[in-house]
């Protein structure tokens, strides 16, 4: 539907151009009150290794993915990641775990968070990361210092399963289960020997009864 202008009365240009202001206004203000909402925010994560992770590695809570790893530095005795949180309306409780695991086909890393308890925000007043009241509330502020842990990794399951292996082609460990095993028949020989003897005593006793 078009509207003509020329069509309308000088006061119903005026009132349709004022109309039209307002609405690019409120459009406007949406607009930036969004943006300034989903700021995004960025944690130093503290690892003891590398786990498979690298930069564009999926950082989730509670199993959705809200934000990526951005860089990886390499320090003495760990591994320092710089991790970017997309949306600043994503707050993160203080006390949490965080572990690398390792998913899908190709067994890539993901860096998991899983929080150790509950926020109730007091009054529906929400806390922005980015502020400066976000030090005395109980979310992971903007620039926070975590620790991260190993978690599910498939190189351990190939490790452990090599070793598993060795073990078997090891003769000490079969000189070691035949003896257990023949200690066990004769243990068990021995309890049956005893058992009969119990039962043979038993019968006596009730024939002279």
């Amino acid at each position: 539907m078009k509207i003509n202008l020329q069509n309308l009365s000088p006061r119903s240009k005026k009132n349709f151009l004022l109309l039209l202001t307002i609405l690019g206004i409120i459009t406007m203000s949406f607009i930036v009150n969004k943006k300034f909402l989903n700021k995004s925010y960025s944690i130093f994560i503290e690892f003891d290794n590398a786990h498979g992770i690298r930069p564009g590695t999926v950082l989730r809570l509670r199993g959705l993915s809200i934000g990526r790893i951005i860089s990886i530095k390499l320090h003495v005795n760990t591994v320092v990641v710089l991790a970017k949180i997309n949306s600043s309306l994503n707050p993160i409780p203080r006390n949490v775990l965080i572990e690398t695991n390792q998913t899908g086909l190709l067994n890539e890393a993901v860096i998991d968070i899983f929080p150790l308890e509950n926020i109730e925000i007091l009054n529906k007043q929400f806390i922005d990361p980015l502020s400066s009241k976000c030090l005395n509330s109980k979310i992971i502020c903007n620039l926070s210092h975590l620790k991260g842990n190993r978690g599910l990794n498939y190189d351990d399951l190939v490790r452990a399963t090599t070793r598993i292996s060795q073990r078997f082609d090891d003769p000490r460990f079969f000189n070691l289960l035949y003896i257990f095993l023949y200690n066990g028949i004769e243990l068990s020989d021995n309890i049956a020997c005893l058992s009969f003897q119990a039962l043979d005593f038993l019968y006596k006793l009730q024939k002279k009864i």
